[in-house]
């Protein structure tokens, strides 16, 4: 394993309430379990996922592999970017986010 914090990355994402209302919040961890990034959005959809990923990249760079869940906002806002042969899935792979 490498030590940057470019070589993997696990995204998830989890249903928060603020204020009564439902919110949902996309976080990204590296391969060591350090937070790279959390964002919090009223939507589930592929513009805030893309908006979510390229701050990740501007702040820390692409990396080598992207592990998600097969939630299709991440699927197409990765194709977007063009880390989709990058995209790694799962059914427990992405438990570290």
């Amino acid at each position: 394993m490498r030590a940057c914090s470019n070589w993997q990355w696990h995204l998830d994402g989890a249903f928060v309430k603020i204020n009564g209302e439902t919110h949902y919040m996309w976080r990204a961890v590296d391969q060591e379990g350090k937070v790279l990034d959390a964002f919090v959005s009223k939507r589930r959809d592929r513009k805030d996922a893309l908006k979510f990923l390229r701050k990740l990249m501007k702040r820390y760079g692409r990396p080598e592999h992207v592990v998600a869940d097969k939630l299709r906002s991440f699927a197409t806002a990765i194709k977007e970017i063009g880390n989709a042969e990058r995209q790694v899935t799962g059914r427990w792979l992405d438990n570290r986010a």
